[in-house]
């Protein structure tokens, strides 16, 4: 009588620890850690890879500028220098005409085999599909921790958890992913002062 009295107890306080949130309440306090790590990988990723993509921009377009000022000067000075019907004659004269058209056709020669290179229209839009996408990411981690976070709220609020939640654990609720008064504002992008 005595040991059916006991295995009986013992039945009954499994069954009641069991449904008290004994496993569901670590379990669901590790998820909604694990979701706040992927919050802070994804603002890491963003401040590791953003200042380099808006320097590797920054880097096409100044190389980019280059060339083209290049070429402008190039064939600005070639159009000064002209030589008239009279001018033939003079050696001196067709060569400053001659080093200029040359001055002209190098830098064009230059402007094609760089042509390939030249992408400061593609690294834009390629910056800006990063960004959106960096936040985009941001923004699914925030919500998935936000996720993890209700669901354990809940259990620690809720029968049977509450019980292992006060007695057992000492829970307290984790606070929510809630945005600043300034993200109400769109970042922006500064590509300083560009000459």
């Amino acid at each position: 009588m005595r040991n059916r009295l006991l295995l009986a107890v013992f039945a009954a306080l499994t069954v009641t620890l069991s449904a008290c949130g004994i496993n569901s309440i670590p379990t669901a306090e590790e998820a909604a850690k694990a979701k706040w790590a992927d919050v802070q990988n994804q603002y890491q990723r963003r401040a590791d890879l953003i200042p380099n993509l808006v320097n590797t921009v920054r880097a096409a377009a100044t190389q980019e500028r280059t060339v083209l000022r290049e070429v402008t000067e190039a064939r600005a000075s070639a159009t000064r220098i002209t030589v008239t019907p009279d001018q033939l004659t003079d050696p001196a004269a067709v060569a400053r005409y001659q080093a200029a058209q040359f001055q002209l056709t190098q830098s064009l020669q230059r402007l094609q085999e760089a042509y390939p290179e030249l992408q400061s229209n593609a690294n834009f839009r390629d910056l800006q599909s990063q960004l959106e996408g960096t936040e985009n990411r941001i923004a699914v981690a925030r919500r998935d921790y936000n996720a993890a976070v209700q669901a354990y709220n809940t259990e620690i609020r809720t029968f049977p958890g509450v019980i292992g939640a006060r007695v057992i654990y000492g829970s307290q609720p984790m606070a929510p992913f809630q945005a600043e008064e300034a993200a109400q504002r769109a970042p922006t992008v500064d590509f300083g002062n560009q000459q």
